[in-house]
């Protein structure tokens, strides 16, 4: 990639840029008459050059989203303002342009990739219909005139089958296809500016990598500027031109990739780049108690056809998988989407039924009664991908925490009250006005944290971890990775660490199987199977995590 210099002209230009969110508690105030308000961007100075790629990379609430999303003015300005600076785009202000002006811009000069296409696009609506009315908005076609236009994009993105797909609404497509429906929406125009926001953070690194190599190709044939946002730095060294680092909505510094990676000047950004280093991965105790034992698990889905729903076949999620899990181990499970992943971890807890044998402390699970498998229960938890989604809204942490307490009927009230604020404790939220506190009171890294208190407090001796840091900024995974290898270390847990980062898995895990299709198709100790894959898969799989 070349070095940009500095013209004297830049395509978009930040100058002294501030942005402040109202108290929403101001019911009929905007922000900008509110007495109460929250300045989350400080003055930023910024630009981006045409043709080039900028990566803007700072954890969550540093504002990056914020001063992406003032470029398009796509916040409401009922509650959020703009007291100072000017956002200039070809030499324009659009934080003065009237409506009309701005509906312009939008979409025919600028597009934007969101982060979680299913929430980005209208489930309601067909994918034809949802690019048709940006082609009938912007450049007045028909919906028939429009559809030729409409194949050619989302054949251009990859989308396969592209001309039966117009039909298709966005629970009918998987991920990947979705981000490449977003994708062909954004481009439908060739904008000057492409704005794209974690627009992989949620795929497998399979998908990702088509996905990242399918946004430089288009970068290439259209001529455009890409504003890239995430907290990646394996993205950013393979897309960035220049890189700008926010925290706290100020930019610390800026300047050309490789300068940045080889010499950076702030703590923040060496700290960010340090967390970003897998460490040697770990030697498993051949010696250690087995905690687990897996033979032939198998869970096959029905798929039932015609009118009497007779059942034509099977969906194979798990097909004779097997391993074993010793105490104080880390098995990490790797695969793209759909290679069956999930599934597995929750057969192991019982969540799904399946075939095959599986022992827990000697115990086979299969056949036993519900009054006979909750005690094995408190043994094996469980903690989610996303931590808002499983924490309840309505209740307090101290409930969420304890509710596993409550339902096995262990301790008073007292002596619940004090193990849930030891568990607390024990993972860097001691402070007891916590308990009293709601999940949406959290950063993300604290609400995973309290996902990890929950699951300790019954003092099991199996977590099963499904994709916990991928909603995560890089350093809050790095805290959070660490504060996992404390709590094996001091309680002698035992993993499943399902994940699609193998640079996390690396860090992490004993051993690891990689999964295809509901098979393994390579298994071992993980400094073995990073080192020497064996299996083309595996290798496919490394090269487009560490290239």
């Amino acid at each position: 990639m070349k070095a940009f210099a500095s013209p004297a002209t830049h395509l978009v230009e930040y100058r002294g840029f501030r942005a402040a969110f109202g108290n929403r508690a101001d019911t009929g105030k905007t922000a900008a008459s509110s007495g109460s308000i929250k300045e989350v961007v400080h003055g930023i100075d910024l630009y981006i050059d045409e043709h080039e790629t900028l990566a803007l990379v700072g954890e969550s609430g540093s504002g990056k989203t914020v001063s992406a999303q003032a470029l398009m003015r796509l916040l409401n300005e009922d509650w959020i303002s703009y007291p100072r600076g000017e956002i200039l785009f070809e030499g324009r202000d659009v934080l003065k342009m009237e409506t009309e002006e701005l509906r312009k811009l939008r979409g025919r000069d600028m597009g934007m990739i969101f982060q979680e296409p299913m929430s980005s696009l209208n489930p309601l609506h067909t994918i034809e219909k949802q690019l048709a009315e940006s082609l009938m908005l912007h450049q007045g076609l028909s919906r028939s005139a429009a559809r030729p236009l409409i194949v050619d994009w989302l054949k251009r993105v990859g989308l396969h089958n592209a001309e039966q797909r117009l039909s298709a609404y966005p629970h009918e497509l998987s991920g990947g296809e979705r981000q490449r429906v977003m994708i062909a929406l954004a481009l439908l125009h060739k904008p000057k500016l492409l704005i794209a926001d974690e627009p992989t953070t949620a795929l497998d690194v399979t998908i990702q990598d088509q996905i990242l190599t399918l946004i430089k190709t288009l970068q290439q044939d259209l001529g455009m500027a890409v504003l890239f946002i995430t907290h990646d730095l394996g993205v950013v060294r393979r897309m960035a031109d220049r890189v700008a680092v926010m925290k706290d909505g100020i930019i610390l510094e800026t300047g050309e990739r490789n300068l940045i990676f080889s010499a950076p000047h702030e703590a923040y950004t060496k700290l960010l780049i340090s967390s970003g280093a897998a460490p040697e991965s770990p030697v498993l105790d051949g010696s250690a108690p087995e905690i687990a034992a897996v033979q032939d698990l198998k869970v096959y889905f029905p798929l039932k056809k015609g009118f009497f729903r007779r059942v034509g076949g099977y969906i194979k999620a798990v097909d004779g998988v097997s391993f074993t899990l010793r105490r104080g181990q880390t098995l990490g499970v790797a695969g793209e989407s759909g290679s069956g992943k999930t599934t597995l971890g929750k057969a192991l807890l019982g969540l799904e039924k399946s075939q095959g044998s599986i022992r827990i402390e000697g115990t086979e699970i299969h056949g036993l009664g519900e009054d006979a498998l909750r005690p094995l229960r408190r043994k094996m938890q469980i903690i989610f991908q996303d931590p808002y989604g499983s924490l309840s809204p309505r209740m307090t942490v101290e409930r969420i925490v304890g509710e596993g307490l409550l339902i096995h009927a262990l301790g008073t009230k007292a002596e619940r009250r004090e193990r849930v604020l030891t568990c607390l404790k024990e993972v860097g939220l001691g402070d007891e006005d916590v308990l009293s506190r709601y999940p949406h009171e959290f950063s993300g890294g604290q609400r995973q944290r309290i996902c990890i208190a929950r699951s300790l407090v019954l003092e099991p001796s199996i977590l099963v971890l499904d994709e916990p840091t991928s909603s995560l900024d890089r350093t809050i995974q790095f805290q959070v990775v660490s504060l996992l290898k404390e709590l094996q270390e001091r309680r002698g847990l035992s993993y499943v660490f399902i994940s699609h980062d193998l640079r996390i898995l690396r860090s992490l895990c004993h051993e690891i199987l990689i999964m295809k299709q509901g098979k393994v198709v390579e298994a071992g100790p993980t400094g073995e199977i990073m080192g020497n894959p064996k299996a083309a898969y595996t290798q496919e799989l490394l090269r487009t995590a560490f290239d």
